[in-house]
């Protein structure tokens, strides 16, 4: 990095024009770095490191080429791409990453953002006269609001192929619900190596025509498979999955009384600390190197690249600790709490318990079971009325600072260490959440305070206890982080807010519930009925169809849309 711009001075100096140093040595030394990528031959963050020396180089010479107004005689870009993460969602890596691959062969891209409405996406693209629109998204309700931007294109008459991407994406959701929106092409992108082909046979004369035929042939049999496979599923009704409910046992187990109930504010948590309990297996993934931590670093195929990767990840941290460029902050709460009815934990304002604070609301799984297996719902796990029992919240963040040492690495064209920035940030609230539940345990709640456990056995989840969030696949409802937020008082508290889709932002963050029942446990609700999804819009004074909103990827039915 020390050598670009002089390096880049003397190239510009050996051509005619300023431009050609950019169409010839830099675009050939990029397209045969995609080719590796493509290939298999060369990892994410080693093409994210060449295109960081690009966009330097780029941006050194852009000066030269307008001084000169020197118009390129080649066949400039491969393609215009616009990309942004949809209204409502503040996930941006996994985007970021795919406009540093593309731009690596040659494809110009706009990039929106997060947080995007789905007008500005079409303006602009329309605007700007892109060939492709890319969308992302992390949070469950994007999938709605993509849906949504697909319904647009088509009213507009748009005809622009549409990419859909993120880690809430699949091929089935797009297959299912976005493509039949829209007669243009509509494909699933799982990850940035499949990015660059899509787009190249998207765009080229020979093969987009066929291209999209086949893609959609291969969608709309995916959605017929899914239809008959989810026809032979078999799920109970709600009345009948309520009576196979998980009863633990509350005459043997008195739920344990918290040492310290209420609401605790840790503000400014040591980052030291925090970086403890950092689970690093999810930070190779957001680089596309899989394997788990820490034997990726000896594994025969990215063990090399992992380990200058974890190099890089080190030395940032260790910045970022040392000069506190990152602020965590976090808040919880145990509150006196009961079941009170079906899907229902009532939470109160003192033990004496004749206050109610607030209601939280569970959705429970209603697909057959085999014999002795329950329909669990997270409320099994507190106490009915009449057994004194306690239910915890909170929110946690590390992204207090990451927009400012972002954007001095964006200034700089270091997308590189933009992206590292933001995993790391990532990886720090996630620690928190851990540094924090841990506490719980031992020390507020203090049901277990001789718990001494390695980070490794906190990863595998060996304590007693789950800190599921609103999203989760046991809790897919987002709405209830309203609630929650509200009742710990969280902006206030921490500075964490909500968008309108209940994205935290900033985006470094992690919130849930905590439940102390020794027999409580993670799982997945799946698809539900229209009989529960009507009960449970009744209790939370929604009507149906904002209940099926907020929830159709758990729907096992076809809501009813009125035009």
């Amino acid at each position: 990095m020390d050598y670009i711009e002089s390096d880049s001075d003397e190239a510009r100096q050996k051509f005619d024009q300023p431009i050609e140093v950019i169409e010839g040595p830099l675009m050939d030394g990029m397209n045969v770095v995609g080719d590796l990528f493509g290939a298999g031959k060369m990892f994410l963050p080693q093409v994210v490191k060449s295109a960081r020396v690009m966009k330097k180089a780029v941006g050194y010479l852009i000066p030269y080429i307008e001084e000169a107004q020197a118009a390129s005689g080649s066949s400039g870009p491969a393609g215009r791409i616009l990309m942004a993460t949809v209204k409502g969602d503040v996930h941006d890596i996994g985007k970021n990453i795919v406009g540093v691959v593309l731009g690596c062969n040659n494809f110009e891209v706009i990039d929106l953002g997060v947080m995007v409405p789905a007008n500005k996406i079409l303006d602009e693209a329309e605007k700007n006269n892109v060939e492709v629109i890319g969308l992302s998204g992390l949070i469950t309700p994007s999938l709605d609001e993509m849906v949504f931007v697909a319904q647009e294109m088509q009213r507009r008459k748009m005809n622009k192929p549409l990419l859909i991407g993120g880690a809430t994406t699949s091929r089935i959701h797009t297959a299912v619900k976005i493509a039949p929106q829209y007669v243009g092409s509509t494909i699933h992108v799982l990850d940035a190596s499949r990015s660059v082909p899509v787009v190249q046979n998207l765009i080229s004369e020979e093969k987009a025509e066929g291209f999209a035929r086949r893609q959609r042939a291969e969608y709309e049999k995916l959605a017929a498979d899914h239809a008959a496979r989810r026809s032979k599923k078999r799920y109970l009704s709600y009345e009948n999955a309520v009576r196979n409910a998980f009863e633990p046992d509350f005459t043997n187990y008195t739920p344990p009384t918290p040492v310290r109930g209420g609401r605790s504010l840790l503000k400014n948590v040591p980052l030291d600390v925090l970086q403890k309990y950092i689970d690093w297996t999810p930070f190779f993934r957001t680089w596309e190197l899989h394997g788990r931590y820490p034997a990726i670093l000896e594994d025969k195929v990215v063990g090399e690249e992992a380990t200058k990767l974890f190099a890089d990840a080190k030395k940032m941290l260790n910045q970022i600790v040392s000069r506190k460029l990152l602020k965590a902050h976090g808040v919880c709460a145990i509150w006196p709490a009961n079941r009170t009815g079906e899907g229902e934990v009532t939470i109160y304002r003192d033990d004496s318990r004749r206050e109610v604070r607030e209601t939280f609301n569970f959705l429970r799984q209603q697909n057959e079971k085999t014999a002795g297996v329950p329909n669990y719902s997270l409320a099994d796990f507190v106490a009915p009325e009449g057994t004194p029992d306690y239910l915890g919240g909170f929110a946690v963040t590390a992204g207090h600072g990451l927009a400012d040492l972002v954007a001095q690495f964006e200034a700089d064209q270091d997308d590189y260490n933009s992206i590292m920035a933001k995993a790391l940030a990532d990886r720090l609230a996630e620690a928190f959440a851990e540094f924090l539940h841990e506490h719980i345990r031992t020390t507020l709640w203090g049901y277990a305070p001789s718990e001494k456990m390695t980070n490794d056995e906190l990863i595998r989840e060996k304590y007693t206890g789950v800190r599921p969030a609103p999203g989760h696949p046991a809790w897919p409802d987002h709405t209830e982080k309203g609630t929650l937020f509200d009742t710990l008082q969280v902006p206030d508290q921490i500075g964490l807010e909500l968008t309108d889709s209940y994205a935290m932002w900033p985006a470094a963050a992690v919130s849930g519930f905590y439940f102390a029942h020794p027999e409580s446990r993670y799982f997945a609700l799946g698809k539900v009925g229209e009989d529960q999804i009507r009960a449970y819009a009744e209790r939370k004074g929604m009507t149906l169809a904002e209940a099926e909103r907020w929830l159709s990827p758990n729907l096992n039915y076809e809501p009813i849309v009125l035009v």
